[in-house]
């Protein structure tokens, strides 16, 4: 059975280890991951990921703006993004849900709660699928 692929987008680098190793354990994923969005678009034409994990605060493209690059691109359209964040503010939220995130979580993460959600948004794409 063919894993669902997850990019995540951190540039916390000992965070995105963590979260990458905590993943891949459940033998559910293959993680490809991030340390900045500036060649996201081209990583999602390539990697074709089934779910990406997003933070917000990034240095250079911030992950607001990246949720609308891939808005307008044609594969990374449709794609569910869950933001990761230490940012918990009602006005960052409600930015994020604004641009077509599907779920917003503050860090610190709690692993069992983001593989429930990631499965859930990844059956949610497979049946909007067809």
């Amino acid at each position: 059975m063919a894993k669902n692929k997850i990019l995540v987008v951190d540039d916390e680098v000992d965070f995105i280890k963590l979260l990458k190793f905590n993943l891949e354990e459940t033998g559910k994923y293959e993680v490809l991951a991030l340390s900045n969005a500036n060649d996201i678009i081209s990583q999602v034409h390539v990697f074709k990921p089934d779910l990406i994990l997003l933070d917000i605060i990034m240095p250079g493209i911030k992950g607001i703006e990246v949720c609308e690059m891939l808005n307008n691109d044609m594969i990374g359209k449709g794609i569910p993004i869950i933001i990761l964040s230490a940012l918990a503010k009602g006005a960052d939220k409600y930015r994020a849900f604004k641009v077509g995130v599907v779920d917003y979580m503050g860090k610190p993460i709690e692993i069992d709660h983001l593989i429930v959600k990631i499965d859930k948004y990844i059956q949610f794409k497979q049946r909007a699928e067809g």
